[in-house]
């Protein structure tokens, strides 16, 4: 492949299996990013030889630059770093994996400099939806979508009108907890919600899978990549996460996008888009799965969801509001601070704490979130 990319979250889960598919069809990487792990992005660095990488954590910087002082690989390090790389002439594309907020500004530095992003950061389009895809309606780029749901409706949509779309059905695994009551889950520890069924993933999005608001926060990213209205789109259960979503028409036909559970597949489809090519993963067999179920989520127990949906609904400053809510929140949580349950008591709470106001700029982002933050922690040192 001629492709080139930059990688921003090379040492996580998506951004080390996003270097497996470079790897597999020799796609140049001409940066990397990391947050915090100076030793594996090191390695990194000196496997596919990138030409600029970034720490995040900017106490990080002088281990780093010393680890690589004799590659020549030129080290940068904090946001300055992260936008640098977005903007690099030198990448196709922007491989976006961080995690929460740090990621929205680094893509609207790429797509300001005229880049298409292959997106992973859900917080780019849910704190800044109307940014953003303003933005690439005026650059005239395009994104595409890592997540596996959202691959599967970009993938369905191939080959057919957009206008005859009817709505999409976003697939679900349900978490580690599906099934379980209200008061079930008030004696959840740590080590039960980091344990995902299906999915290999980081701590935060493992929380957000068992707490349901990872489905929340793809709801309203559905609304912005595919121009939908909430009503447009459907939640359903799918426990075995084999149909990663679909799409019905308004002739009430389904197209649905099948695969195993593994993200190397949706990661390809955005580096190599409109190609097709033999993937590292395993080919789904049906025989072997049986039976696939498919079920409705419980709405009143994961709270997570539920405040998503009706932030999407409200719209204005409410999507970024709970999503920054809930980073806070899921931080407390992996922190012992507060219990499973507390999660999702908070981020509901910031739709009534908070009046509406709008999102028109980058500053209205980061001022939501702000406060957000400001509140949650407030509320979690009451709670001590």
């Amino acid at each position: 492949m001629n492709k080139t990319v930059s990688i921003l979250g090379s040492t996580g889960s998506i951004g080390t299996q996003s270097l497996e598919v470079c790897e597999k069809h020799n796609i140049k990487v001409t940066a990397l990013a990391a947050h915090s792990s100076t030793e594996m992005l090191e390695q990194q660095t000196r496997k596919f030889k990138p030409s600029v990488v970034c720490i995040y954590r900017e106490d990080k910087y002088s281990e780093l630059k010393e680890r690589l002082a004799d590659t020549g690989v030129k080290v940068l390090c904090g946001m300055e770093g992260l936008c640098e790389i977005a903007e690099m002439d030198e990448s196709d594309i922007v491989l976006n994996s961080v995690v929460g907020m740090v990621g929205l500004l680094p893509t609207l530095t790429a797509m300001e400099k005229g880049k298409n992003v292959a997106l992973a950061n859900k917080e780019t389009l849910v704190a800044g939806g109307k940014i953003v895809t303003d933005l690439a309606k005026k650059k005239g780029i395009k994104i595409y979508p890592i997540d596996s749901e959202h691959s599967a409706i970009f993938q369905c949509l191939q080959g057919n009108r957009r206008e005859q779309l009817s709505k999409i059905i976003l697939t679900a695994s349900g978490g580690p907890f599906f099934g379980k009551t209200y008061d079930e889950l008030k004696t959840v520890t740590k080590a039960q919600a980091l344990k995902h069924p299906n999915w290999d993933m980081g701590n935060k999005i493992t929380i957000d899978s068992a707490t349901l608001m990872n489905k929340g926060l793809e709801f309203i990213e559905a609304k912005w990549l595919f121009d939908l209205e909430p009503e447009q789109i459907e939640i359903v259960v799918h426990r075995q996460s084999v149909i990663h979503s679909a799409v019905e028409y308004n002739d009430y036909s389904v197209i649905a996008q099948m695969g195993v559970p593994d993200m190397k597949i949706p990661i390809q489809y955005s580096l190599l888009y409109p190609d097709r090519m033999e993937c590292p993963t395993g080919r789904l067999s049906l025989t072997d799965y049986g039976t696939l179920t498919f079920a409705k989520p419980d709405y009143e127990t994961f709270k997570c969801l539920s405040a998503a949906i009706e932030a999407i609904k409200r719209g204005g400053a409410y999507p970024c509001l709970v999503n920054s809510a809930n980073e806070e929140a899921v931080r407390a949580f992996l922190n012992d601070e507060i219990q499973f349950i507390d999660i999702g008591e908070i981020v509901s709470s910031v739709l009534e704490r908070f009046e509406y106001f709008d999102i028109s700029t980058y500053e209205d982002v980061t001022k939501a979130d702000s406060m957000a933050r400001e509140y949650v922690r407030n509320t979690v040192a009451a709670k001590k």
